[in-house]
């Protein structure tokens, strides 16, 4: 296996475009232990789906403090947990760090929570919105793309299903950023420290709303999430779970990274303006493909961490037992082996979601069909409101936020030209 010493995933340089570096270790080392740690980056599309398709192999659970994969060390994961304990609620293993039955069990919960029916009820709200959020600055012929509209419309969205009042997303927002650089394996201490006082505000937040919707059910997700009973369990959600789901599987699983994708797919489409014309062309034909190669060239989440049972063997390589596993889902979305062209936003590729922008197998993202209908419906918007639209001159560095797992662009300032109605 070749030595990639100078691929360093954790630079923020690097960062800001991993792709070259992705596709060397594809190439060169697909299973690349990290110099130094228990942690092997798997990058081909094969080896990725292999992982995602071997719970038994790979769970999703350590055998150690579940803060050990974001964390990095005992000793700060030791402080994370009695900053919790003394001024919040501990949070649970998520539903993503859960293994079967456990994770069965719970995810049953919430498929109910976002099942078919639900979302469609949900989509002429997301429809709405995505009209308001353009409409309102439509006339200046400019914004800041990130804030004035991909950060709201998906945060405004679940926020409303999650019992949250208009007035306070933005609010939420900064929990949930305090939420996404806590996990993003690249804080000093005493800067995590400062992201888990944030959270727990959330938790404060939240907290007297489970209150009121176990006294006082309603048809809300929230509320779905608070009273169902857990069969196997006898229960439902402890405080604890709920916290932990509130920031990680809806907050910041169900806004963040459709963000970050309606961010993306604005910055493809100026720097591809053939595939702009072409969507605008016949959106109804191109829409459900743009959306879907967006999340495959942009991947949202970029990886996301398995842990090995037992010594295991992939692509050749021995993996001790107890190693984390970083799955690079984005990576593995621009595998020559799995797509033709993988660079390429081709509004022809056939079976375009065969992507791991989602994940895939026990893991697939439960937030993904109403991710897509948001995606669906601010692209729509963009489509029907702006006849062109370019990057700002002198305003944009398109710098990323550092992180190990997620890719968000911190803001995007764009121009453009009204479509005349």
């Amino acid at each position: 296996m070749a030595t990639k010493s100078d691929i360093n995933l954790f630079d923020p340089d690097l960062q800001q475009c991993p792709y070259d570096a992705y596709k060397r270790l594809r190439d060169e080392a697909p299973v690349y232990n990290i110099p130094g740690t228990p942690m092997y980056v798997v990058s081909r599309y094969d080896d990725v789906r292999e992982v995602l398709m071997d719970p038994a192999r790979f769970p999703s659970s350590a055998s150690e403090t579940q803060f050990r994969a974001s964390d990095g060390d005992v000793e700060r994961a030791r402080k994370v947990m009695e900053r919790f304990e003394a001024k919040g609620w501990v949070p649970a293993p998520t539903l993503n760090g859960r293994d079967d039955p456990n994770h069965k069990q719970m995810r049953a919960m919430f498929n109910e929570a976002f099942k078919a029916s639900k979302i469609k009820a949900i989509d002429p709200q997301v429809e709405s919105l995505a009209y308001e959020l353009i409409d309102g600055f439509l006339d200046e012929g400019k914004c800041e793309w990130v804030r004035q509209f991909c950060v709201p419309l998906p945060l405004f969205v679940i926020g409303e299903q999650m019992g949250a009042a208009r007035e306070d997303m933005w609010r939420i927002k900064r929990w949930t950023d305090a939420f996404f650089q806590r996990i993003s394996m690249m804080l000093p201490e005493d800067r995590h420290l400062e992201m888990v006082d944030r959270e727990i505000e959330a938790q404060h937040y939240f907290q007297p709303i489970f209150e009121k919707l176990r006294a006082n059910p309603d048809d809300s997700l929230i509320s779905v999430l608070v009273n169902t009973v857990i069969e196997e369990w006898g229960r439902p959600l402890t405080d604890n779970e709920l916290h932990a789901e509130m920031m990680a599987d809806t907050f910041v699983g169900g806004s963040e990274t459709t963000t970050n994708a309606l961010a993306a797919g604005m910055k493809l489409l100026i720097e591809n303006k053939d595939v702009w014309h072409q969507l605008k062309s016949d959106p109804d034909r191109y829409m459900k493909t743009f959306v879907e190669e967006v999340v495959r060239l942009e991947s949202p989440v970029q990886s996301l961490m398995r842990f090995v049972k037992e010594e295991t063997e992939l692509a050749g390589v021995t993996i001790p037992a107890g190693a984390i596993v970083n799955v690079r889902f984005a990576a593995a979305n621009r595998d020559e082996r799995a797509f033709e062209c993988p660079e390429k936003l081709d509004l022809d590729r056939p079976k375009a979601g065969s992507h791991m922008g989602f994940g895939s197998g026990t893991h697939h993202c439960l937030g993904a069909p109403l991710a897509r209908r948001e995606l669906i419906w601010g692209f729509t918007a963009v489509v029907e409101r702006f006849e062109d639209m370019w990057f700002a001159p002198g305003k944009n560095d398109f710098a990323y936020h550092p992180h190990f797992l997620l890719r968000s662009l911190k803001e995007l300032h764009i121009e453009f030209e009204p479509k005349r109605r």
